[in-house]
């Protein structure tokens, strides 16, 4: 099924995800620049000219070819009341049959942490994924001791399956990870 980036809106109660546009680099980098201490344990490396342009327009480049592909879905997450950009959510690795599946990514503002805002973004694009994609199956990768991440994860209905040792490159190391799987809802679709 083919999804259309440009008319993609995703609505919650108090979160909108939107595909990123050129326009948003301002935003972005300045919340990725304010939380880079807070981001940087928990990613890959970020490269040397991390939230400049460049690298912005590398990333959009590649995000919008991806989605073009069928192959990933990058969502900026902006709050409602104040059009303030929070973070990012994504579907990757998306798989079409007989997988149907994606695996599922996201990162927060350091200031926007507690209130509940990834929980609320990743069950609104969990939901999507499985209306719009038709996914069955939804994974996800937290290291052991993200507790907050391993929050989102679990208050979003997601099961703790099992433990990749090396998964993801994190911070510059092979670091494992617990692995996490939502499938689709019974009464969905």
């Amino acid at each position: 099924m083919a999804v259309t980036q440009r008319d993609t809106l995703i609505a919650s109660e108090r979160l909108v995800l939107e595909p990123p546009r050129k326009s948003d680099y301002e935003d972005w980098a300045a919340l990725r620049t304010a939380s880079r201490a807070h981001l940087e344990p928990w990613e890959p490396v970020w490269p040397g000219d991390a939230n400049s342009k460049a690298d912005w327009a590398r990333r959009l480049k590649a995000w919008n070819a991806a989605w073009k592909n069928a192959q990933a879905y990058v969502f900026l997450i902006r709050r409602v009341s104040d059009n303030t950009l929070i973070g990012g959510a994504s579907l990757t690795h998306v798989r079409t049959w007989p997988a149907s599946s994606a695996s599922l990514g996201y990162w927060l503002g350091a200031d926007f942490e507690g209130s509940g805002y990834m929980r609320e973004a990743v069950i609104a694009l969990t939901a999507w994924g499985f209306d719009r994609l038709d996914l069955w199956r939804i994974d996800a990768g937290t290291l052991a001791e993200n507790n907050r991440s391993r929050k989102v994860l679990e208050t979003a209905g997601f099961e703790e399956e099992g433990y990749a040792r090396g998964y993801l490159e994190i911070a510059g190391e092979r670091r494992d990870h617990v692995l996490f799987g939502l499938v689709r809802p019974q009464n969905h679709g």
